[in-house]
């Protein structure tokens, strides 16, 4: 047996988990902890603090972290906390043999492979092929994007920053969106993670509203108002969940608009994805924002919009397509990846 610690570290939170690995691989939790992460000054106290409550005598050997920020020669800056990680002083302050860092959506790639079916919703079965690269995208504070390549009876996962490529507006309305953006931050160009995101849904929200599109509700407005009066603040609300589990519930018109054209803008991103990578081993969506919208990725406009690209329409017809109902994928994929070291 084999003692693992993984991590899944970001600036607001940190969720540890000690697992013991056979050689089956078999994957058991022992024991796991959420934290503040704000509370701490560094990841060392809060691990030394994990293992002691863990009640274990025995040092993990081997440690994988899911950072919130990229990752470089095993070593991060996260991007919204003031931690510097390096996975050589992390083995020399905790005593653990192989310690190593990976982007948090990294470790999405690593944990679809420990995915159970009731983790998963399958919006499209497609024509799966074990053998063809996996694909992967997520919105939620941003934008991420991966993919699995198959290499023996392993997989490989590569990051991308395919999120940060450009929005490609596809009707009117999309096109007065884009030079709403580019008009109210005066930049030179609009990625598609500011709009297929938290923060973009709450830019499509704006963008009805100052159009006039629906009425505004005054408990939406309340909350986008404080969110915008916040501003280089740290932020006290969520209006992209506000306005998410209106639409869900269906009692504010302007939040259902804004999340129908959302979930269009995000069924066209991953066709999009699709096309590049022809992940017959199946496209996976994951990040925070899909889960709790479920009945409205069900309805029919994600898919639609998945598939709507011509010529092309037949091709991403085969392609499985699943949303991750697992909000701790990252968690298990750490875990994976520390089992391969």
């Amino acid at each position: 047996m084999t003692l693992l610690l993984a991590g899944d570290i970001g600036g607001t939170k940190t969720i540890l988990r000690l697992v013991e690995a056979s050689e089956k691989p078999v994957l058991r939790t022992l024991h796991e902890e959420r934290y503040s992460s704000k509370d701490f000054a560094d990841l060392v106290p809060i691990v030394q603090q994990f293992l002691a409550a863990a009640n274990t005598k025995d040092i993990p050997q081997k440690a994988c972290f899911a950072i919130a920020g990229p990752v470089v020669n095993n070593t991060a800056k996260l991007t919204n906390l003031a931690w510097f990680l390096d996975s050589s002083r992390l083995q020399e302050q905790l005593g653990i043999a192989h310690v190593t860092l990976i982007n948090d959506f990294a470790a999405v790639g690593y944990g679809i492979l420990g995915l159970k079916k009731e983790d998963i919703l399958t919006l499209q079965e497609g024509k799966p092929n074990l053998e063809a690269p996996i694909g992967i995208l997520g919105a939620g504070t941003g934008l991420g994007q991966g993919f699995l390549i198959k290499a023996g009876d392993m997989y490989q996962i590569f990051p991308s920053e395919g999120g940060h490529s450009d929005f490609a507006p596809r009707k009117e309305l999309e096109f007065q969106l884009l030079k709403y953006l580019l008009d109210k931050h005066d930049i030179q160009r609009v990625s598609v993670e500011r709009v297929v995101s938290g923060m973009g849904i709450v830019s499509i929200y704006e963008f009805m509203r100052d159009r006039k599109i629906a009425a505004e509700s005054p408990e939406i407005a309340q909350v986008v108002t404080t969110w915008e009066r916040e501003a280089g603040k740290e932020k006290s609300v969520d209006p992209g969940a506000a306005i998410g589990t209106a639409a869900v519930k269906k009692s504010d018109r302007l939040s259902e608009q804004t999340m129908q054209l959302f979930v269009e803008i995000y069924g066209a991103e991953a066709g999009n994805l699709a096309l590049k990578l022809l992940p017959y081993g199946g496209l996976y969506v994951a990040g925070g924002i899909a889960a709790k919208i479920l009945p409205l990725m069900q309805e029919g406009s994600f898919m639609l919009n998945f598939s709507s690209k011509g010529r092309m329409r037949s091709i991403l017809e085969d392609i499985p397509v699943h949303i991750i109902l697992n909000s701790q994928v990252g968690l298990i994929g750490a875990a994976i990846s520390a089992s391969r070291l």
